[in-house]
């Protein structure tokens, strides 16, 4: 370090001393999951101040202006947050930015000060602050900078003496929390900030910036006791959003956010902020908030599945699946059925298909909103973090999704699947079900079922592979005017079909098309013409199963039930309000049938 940078720092050290520091966390977040018991032991932590600080070198590039550097950084610290110690660590930097003067160098004293004038932006981010976790410790850090600025001129030695502090007041974070003194651990998030500063010092100390490259982000297998006992989770949600231009306050949104949950966190400002709660009903929060600013990114982890998937695996194969899935909720659960969620955008307005936005939100929308929503494949990098996660813990995954010829989902599901096969050595298999809603249901519930059975992963596939043309499904529209919308039929026909009064009935080709499979007069005659056709299909036949579908028509829902229990003398497996991505197609009023015929 020359003579110059022991008083000061500019922009590019900065820039490379970020990276040193985030190459310790990525190094080491297998041991902050492990850790992770506060405030939730949801064995993420690790994972999320990895993604973190891995965004913010993905996105930042060198610049000789410290200001300017830690402004890029703190912006995409912002964006890139993940989890309750990611939001928190952004917040920080976000106040260290704002509280920087502009200047392309700083001093030991500039600096102390921006650290310490930091921490209220910190602590005013969390809704219910803790002490002995990665704010106290932070605060620690601050403080012992601040009582050595006039004193000590020589930024690397200050840096280096401040690590002992880090290193107690870390330590005391076990003693502070009753869960901490529980297991033993340190705080899993001020760990991540110790580490940080670890890998800075090391830096301050070496130089050597041609050995300073980001390490890569490497599979992580959780070590775990299958014993360790789990707090139980009150709020399943692990939810985050950017929200921009607010029209309350940030603590007018923490307290909204609080009557949602909890691990309340508001980074940001009113212009652009990064929300984080723990909460039990995502989309009730989000049909909120979208009256108080707008929505651009939202991102659930659902922990309750999480949990289950590092110690209560009921099998050694992972089924996933994506939100066209029409299944219920009970049978999704009871199989652990990770479920991805289609994007779905009303305007500026993002949500996650049946996550944050459930069919009551979205025909309110659907009926209320000028403009049509809009949908937008899952990508690669979704389906590389998930496969990342199960491979960790599972033997074999199979994936199951709705037809190729609708989405690009399959097509991305089958990019990250190849991925993960290589570097994990485990298999792999993704599906296409040429079909969606109902049919695919039935086809993820026939291969949790095998799974449940025990049978061999690869004879699961071939299985499902052959029952693909085996699975049916019939859907009664009422209204045109939401295919019309949609661009699903043109509206000179659709104008036509409508002035008419037609009701048609559409259904899928082994190919996975949609095709219209006929068309009435009334959505009364094109249900009675689907029973008919499927006693006709049925001759010689065994129905394995069959959902019943509806868009937010729960009585027309029931007559088919009464109908379809009539034809094969049982009820059906589901009776579901379908996907709200399928939904804006198909309409308020729709009845669907799905079947499924054994071999």
């Amino acid at each position: 370090m020359s003579e110059a940078e022991k008083q000061g720092i500019n922009g590019k050290f900065l820039y490379y001393a970020f990276i040193a520091g985030g190459n310790q966390i990525l190094q080491n977040q297998a041991e902050l999951n492990r850790i992770n018991v506060f405030p939730v032991d949801d064995k993420d932590t690790g994972t999320n101040f990895a993604s973190t600080v891995r965004w913010v070198i993905d996105t930042i590039k060198p610049h000789k202006s410290y200001k300017a550097t830690v402004n890029n950084i703190a912006d995409a610290a912002l964006m890139g947050a993940r989890g309750n110690s990611g939001v928190i660590f952004a917040q920080f930097l976000h106040g260290l930015n704002l509280e920087t003067q502009n200047k392309p160098i700083i001093t030991l004293p500039d600096f102390a000060e921006s650290v310490k004038k930091s921490i209220p932006y910190m602590y005013e981010a969390v809704a219910n602050p803790v002490e002995g976790t990665m704010l106290t410790v932070i605060k620690d850090w601050a403080d012992f900078l601040t009582s050595k600025k006039e004193a000590i001129h020589d930024f690397r030695n200050v840096m280096i003496d401040s690590f002992a502090v880090l290193e107690k007041s870390l330590a005391e974070t076990t003693l502070k929390l009753k869960v901490l003194k529980k297991t033993g651990f340190v705080d899993a998030g001020a760990k991540g900030f110790v580490l940080f500063i670890k890998g800075i010092i090391g830096f301050i100390k070496n130089r050597d910036i041609r050995n300073l490259k980001v390490e890569s982000q490497e599979t992580i297998s959780l070590v775990h006791s299958e014993d360790m006992k789990y707090e139980e989770i009150k709020h399943r949600f692990c939810t985050e959003a950017i929200i921009k231009n607010l029209a309350i306050n940030k603590s007018e949104l923490q307290e909204t956010l609080s009557t949602s949950g909890d691990s309340v966190v508001v980074a940001g400002s009113e212009s652009i902020c990064r929300i984080h709660v723990h909460t039990s009903q995502p989309a009730e929060l989000f049909h909120r908030l979208k009256d108080i600013g707008t929505i651009t990114y939202q991102k659930v982890d659902d922990m309750v599945r999480q949990q289950e998937t590092i110690t209560k695996r009921k099998w050694n194969i992972a089924l996933v699946t994506d939100s066209t899935c029409d299944l219920s909720q009970e049978l999704i659960d009871l199989y652990q059925i990770n479920v991805v969620p289609i994007n779905l955008n009303f305007g500026d307005n993002h949500y996650l298909d049946k996550l944050t936005i459930q069919p009551d939100q979205f025909y309110d929308l659907l009926e209320t909103n000028a403009e049509f929503p809009k949908t937008s494949q899952i990508n690669e990098q979704t389906f590389t973090s998930l496969y990342s996660h199960l491979a960790s813990h599972y033997d074999a995954i199979i994936a199951l999704h709705l037809t190729g010829q609708f989405s690009g989902t399959y097509a991305n599901s089958v990019k990250a699947g190849e991925r993960i096969q290589k570097e994990f050595s485990k298999p792999v298999h993704v599906i296409d079900s040429k079909n969606l809603s109902g049919a695919l249901g039935l086809l993820v519930l026939k291969a949790a079922k095998g799974i449940e059975a025990g049978e061999p992963v690869e004879s699961i596939v071939r299985s499902i592979k052959s029952d693909v043309l085996n699975a049916k499904i019939f859907v009664s529209v009422r209204d045109l005017k939401y295919m019309i919308k949609g661009g699903r039929v043109s509206r000179p026909k659709g104008f036509i079909a409508s002035a008419l009064g037609l009701n048609p009935v559409i259904s899928m080709d082994e190919n996975g098309k949609s095709v219209l499979f006929g068309k009435t007069f009334s959505q009364q005659s094109s249900l009675k013409n689907i029973y008919t056709h499927i006693e006709k299909i049925s001759r010689g036949r065994t129905i394995w199963n069959y959902i019943l579908l509806h868009a937010h028509n729960p009585e027309g829902a029931h007559k088919a039930e009464d109908k379809m229990l009539e034809i094969t003398g049982k009820k059906p497996v589901s009776v579901v309000d379908i996907s709200p991505v399928i939904g804006m197609h198909a309409g308020i009023g729709t009845i669907g049938i799905s079947l499924l015929f054994d071999n």
